[in-house]
């Protein structure tokens, strides 16, 4: 029976599916975790860790090179969030063409008792709030996975154009896209050519501090930019520099910060929303079930899906005796887990061999069940991480 231990408040549907697969809660000795902003220390990783899921698509909380080299599994839940994170894009595209926060403010702020004079201020002062529509306006989407794919088909519902950007577009996403995407030959092609830009990426370091003055300057004069990704992407002192010369014409992002709080004090060009992009019951419940069948199937099959330091590998089970093998990605390693096996007579049905960078994975069902000292003597080859049975 496996157990698990939850940090942060994980969605209830979650837990329930855990506890319907008859894992069990453990404070101190989890083979899985699961997680969502809590920050993770080598501390928190065990000798009986296996896995840890994080329901959601961020994992900077997550020391991926301590689990690397302890052989456990990362999960993210890519997508889970997709549709809440769609729609506010969606609504700081509106937001930013017209006015709404600022004639909101205006039309809340009149103290005054006599109809007509309320009346007569609202009509002479609306001009000062006209917006521009969406329709026939450029979208630029950098990073077009599962929300940035998302965002191009609703803008395209629009009316609006669209140009898109990713170099490691995956064929699944590419499926997703409407055919009017027009695709740029560089993420400079796109913000030149674009009236709106979204930005869909994760945080890793080639795109820490991308929006930066080098990029920002390859912008359209103008135009708007919508960080709902991460903070470090975006290097708010040069996007409010951008707002100050008019490069850019507003700026509205998921993640303030103390200098774009200061600047939107006094200014209506930078629209702050207070981390709210995957905050809704339902990408909640999503990111938790989703997290929770990934660690229940690697836990009993062994099958990886959305792992951000694992591969992808899956098999379907020949035999009720399967053995999981983990290793760094050594040459003739196969050849070895393979000769120790037959060594104790017993017989493969069927495997499947993974790496990724660095680590690599087997996934191996035997006819009989396979005794202790086997598994020993697999835990003592040189590079291997982990063996289990399941």
């Amino acid at each position: 029976m496996y157990k698990y231990k939850i940090f942060n408040n994980i969605a209830s549907e979650g837990i329930d599916y855990l506890v319907k697969e008859n894992l069990t809660l453990n404070e101190d000795e989890p083979e899985a975790i699961l997680l969502r902003s809590k920050v993770l220390s080598e501390n928190n990783f065990n000798d009986q860790l296996l896995c840890i899921g994080r329901a959601g698509a961020g994992v900077n909380n997550i020391p991926i090179d301590i689990a690397s080299k302890r052989g456990v599994v990362v999960f993210n839940t890519p997508g889970a969030n997709a549709n809440a994170v769609k729609e506010l894009v969606l609504c700081g595209l509106f937001l930013s063409s017209r006015g709404i926060i600022q004639g909101n403010s205006f039309a809340k702020s009149l103290a005054i008792d006599e109809v007509s004079e309320f009346n007569s201020r609202i009509e002479n002062e609306k001009k000062n709030f006209k917006g521009s529509e969406l329709y026939g306006k450029t979208l630029g989407v950098v990073g077009l996975g599962a929300i940035g794919s998302m965002v191009a088909q609703s803008a395209d519902a629009l009316g609006m154009k669209l140009i898109g950007y990713d170099p490691y577009i995956s064929i699944d996403a590419a499926w997703r896209l409407p055919k009017e995407v027009q695709k740029a030959n560089s993420i400079e092609e796109l913000v030149g050519s674009s009236d709106f830009i979204s930005i869909h990426v994760p945080l890793v370091d080639s795109t820490k501090n991308l929006i930066s003055k080098d990029l920002l300057k390859h912008f359209k004069r103008g135009s708007k930019l919508i960080n709902l990704s991460r903070g470090g992407i975006v290097n708010n002192n040069d996007v409010i520099e951008a707002l100050q010369n008019e490069t850019l014409s507003v700026f509205v992002t998921d993640f303030p910060s103390i200098e774009l709080a200061q600047r939107a004090n006094d200014s209506g060009d930078i629209i702050l929303l207070p981390h709210i992009g995957a905050s809704t019951s339902e990408a909640e419940v999503n990111c938790a079930v989703m997290a929770a069948e990934q660690v229940v199937d690697f836990l009993k099959n062994g099958n990886i899906l959305n792992s951000v330091n694992f591969p992808r590998i899956k098999l379907s089970r020949s035999t009720d005796h399967r053995l999981i093998v983990i290793n760094k990605n050594e040459p003739g390693m196969i050849g070895k887990i393979a000769e120790f096996i037959a060594n104790k007579k017993l017989n493969i049905s069927d495997m499947v061999n993974k790496s990724r960078d660095g680590i690599a994975i087997n996934l191996i069902d035997l006819d009989s069940e396979p005794s202790k000292e086997l598994i020993e003597s697999l835990k003592k080859i040189e590079h291997v991480l982990s063996v289990r049975v399941c």
